[in-house]
């Protein structure tokens, strides 16, 4: 057969069957392969090539391995990595970026990292439960945009700050419970606050919390604030809730919880069987509740838990919540207990004015100026919780009644301080005879209560609680007093005494702790010039209950002498230091009168030392002592000149002798 017979036959199209390669003879049925010729393989060729359409969409990339001691669910989206208890001590870096679900609970991860979590664009829940994570990187979790929830519980967390959870936009559940967080910052929920539904702050360390942030989260139904350290919720913390179906709140440190709109607007705080759905679950037992009259508005609504317990005052303390009668929900006035007495400063001094006042509540004090305005933290002025108002720098209109007003839910109750500014002091002399206090550490001598000081103390009394005549303080000083009070020892199971006490100037309360056989103590550490409350209290075991409690023995207010006292002898420091110059003195003196002897000896022996003689020299002059006769002069004797002697010679009429004078003869 000719090739361009044979061209026809072997040109097929594509769709249609392939050719078969081998050709069969049914006359014998013997299979025989003939050689094909060159143009017949190419369209063979053509046809086992794949048949793919012009256009054919992308393959998807293949899917990174699945990271060790791992599983991935990959066959079916949405796609899951789940490694709980695998013991991973890092965030595994090959993790397949597609996946939604990332299950890392149960392993010993200690910190998540930024590239941790890196493109996972697509990640819808992330569990990071029960591993040991101690940092989380600002913003470790911005790329996770589409996360709806987040388990970070049983780690130990200590902090939040306001980038650790930057990018969470469409959160809904945050667990943050069994962690160590002691503080929270006040934008850490900004990006989550608009979709967050569930938060899980429970079993923390946590003090304060940004109320004004957690006000903010509109959508949530459940927030869990139990096992905590909270002391107090601000009025209206929860007012913008509204959709909070569950606030639990058990087992912190809350005395009272104030009355809060949501709260009115679903009267249901419980949840029985039966109650609508709309109904607001408040948990708020283990708590040490104030049963007093701030609470009658929780003890009206209808309740049926049997968690909540009073824990004061002293006659409901341990009665079950709802059992106790809403009439016995009751609070007591303020009373103004203690208030400065009247003062006098010189301008430009400043002053502090007190004013102490019991209650139940505890009530608040604010004080009015003698021109009606109320006073507050200014440039001139502060204000203390404790009821002390300190003007900074007096001035002459400041003077005046300045009125305290203490006031709680029972009611208010006003003093008043009078305060008188006078002209400035003048300045101090170099020369003056008023002496200093005395100093830290030196002795106080203790002197009777004079009838001066008696009668400041009598007027102090007079401002303030009846004085105990168990307690008497018989000698006081400037810095130390002398305390006495009856012995108490008859009464059975006294271990020891306590003295409390406060000067006017000092809000601290000072405790001492005194032997059972001991009945006077000297406190040595008063300050000059002020007024001190002191009260003694027994310590004794109660044989009721086996516990230690206290009996008051009585109370006393005495004031201390002032900084002033007269002029001893001088300082000890003075004294060595003038003894000291005395001395060295002396000595010099000593020296320089040792001197000027020696060189007057040195002088008069002709200035050869004294014990040493000159040898023989010829002689220039010669002195002689005459008893005043006019007759001639007897000629001296010529000198040895082998025999050199020492000799002294006292001049009382000299005249000179040499050469030309001659002896005059007899």
């Amino acid at each position: 057969m000719s090739l361009h017979k044979s061209l026809p036959r072997t040109l097929w199209t594509f769709g249609q069957p392939c050719p078969s390669l081998t050709s069969s003879s049914p006359a014998d049925g013997i299979s025989s392969r003939p050689p094909l010729p060159a143009m017949a393989v190419l369209p063979l060729l053509l046809c086992l090539l794949p048949l793919a359409p012009a256009s054919s969409p992308p393959q998807p990339a293949s899917p990174s391995p699945c990271p060790r001691r791992c599983r991935c669910q990959t066959q079916s989206l949405p796609l899951s990595v789940l490694c709980p208890g695998a013991g991973l001590l890092f965030v595994p870096p090959s993790l397949d970026r597609r996946a939604a679900e990332l299950r890392l609970a149960d392993n010993f991860i200690a910190t998540v990292r930024r590239r941790d979590l890196a493109n996972m664009t697509g990640l819808l829940h992330l569990s990071l439960s029960r591993n040991t994570i101690r940092h989380v990187a600002a913003g470790a979790f911005s790329d996770l945009r589409a996360l709806r929830a987040l388990h970070l519980d049983g780690n130990r967390l200590t902090s939040l700050g306001e980038g650790q959870l930057r990018g969470l936009v469409n959160l809904r559940h945050l667990i943050l419970s069994n962690n160590q967080l002691a503080a929270l910052a006040a934008g850490a929920l900004d990006d989550c606050a608009e979709t967050l539904e569930d938060l899980d702050l429970s079993y923390n360390n946590l003090e304060q919390l940004p109320w004004e942030a957690l006000g903010r989260l509109g959508n949530v139904n459940t927030l869990g604030l139990d096992h905590n350290l909270l002391a107090s919720v601000p009025a209206g913390a929860f007012s913008r809730l509204h959709k909070l179906a569950r606030l639990d709140m058990t087992s912190n440190r809350l005395t009272t919880i104030p009355p809060d709109p949501l709260f009115s607007r679903l009267p249901l705080l419980a949840r029985p069987r039966g109650s609508p759905a709309s109904a607001l679950v408040l948990a708020f037992g283990g708590n040490p509740l104030h049963c007093n009259c701030e609470l009658v508005w929780l003890r009206r609504l209808a309740r049926e838990d049997d968690l909540e317990a009073c824990a004061s005052p002293p006659a409901l303390g341990g009665r079950y919540f709802w059992a106790v009668g809403e009439e016995e929900f009751v609070c007591e006035p303020p009373v103004v207990t203690h208030r400065s007495p009247p003062l006098a400063v010189p301008a430009g001094r400043p002053a502090a004015l007190r004013c102490r006042a019991v209650g139940d509540p505890e009530p608040r004090v604010r004080w009015v100026s003698p021109q009606g305005r109320l006073l507050g933290n200014s440039s001139r002025a502060r204000a203390f919780p404790n009821g002390t108002l300190e003007l900074l720098v007096t001035e002459p209109g400041d003077g005046g009644i300045f009125t305290c007003i203490a006031a709680n839910a029972a009611g208010e109750a006003t003093a008043a301080v009078e305060l008188t500014v006078g002209p400035p002091p003048p300045p101090q002399l170099a020369n003056s005879t008023s002496c200093d206090p005395p100093r830290d550490g030196e002795p106080d001598a203790l002197t009777p209560p004079s009838a001066a000081s008696a009668s400041a103390s009598a007027k102090a009394a007079e401002a303030g609680p009846p004085t105990d005549r168990g307690v008497q303080v018989t000698e006081h000083g400037a810095t130390a007093a002398l305390i006495q009070w009856p012995d108490q020892r008859p009464i059975p199971g006294i271990r020891m005494y306590q003295i409390q006490y406060n000067s006017s100037a000092d809000d601290i309360l000072v405790y001492r702790m005194i032997p059972a056989e001991s009945s006077s103590f000297l406190l040595t550490d008063l300050a000059s010039g002020r007024t001190y409350d002191l009260c003694v209290l027994a310590v004794y075991e109660d044989s009721a209950t086996g516990l230690t409690a206290t009996r008051p023995v009585g109370c006393n207010r005495f004031s201390t002498e002032p900084a002033l006292r007269p002029c001893g002898a001088p300082h000890a420091p003075f004294l060595g230091g003038t003894m000291i110059i005395a001395l060295g003195g002396v000595i010099v003196a000593s020296v320089l009168v040792f001197i000027f002897v020696l060189l007057m000896r040195y002088k008069v022996h002709g200035g050869q030392p004294p014990g040493k003689t000159k040898a023989s020299a010829p002689v220039s002059s010669v002195c002689s002592q005459t008893n005043g006769a006019l007759g001639p002069m007897p000629a001296p004797p010529a000198p040895e000149p082998s025999a050199p002697r020492a000799h002294t010679v006292v001049q009382l009429d000299c005249e000179p002798w040499g050469p030309s004078h001659e002896p005059m003869g007899p």
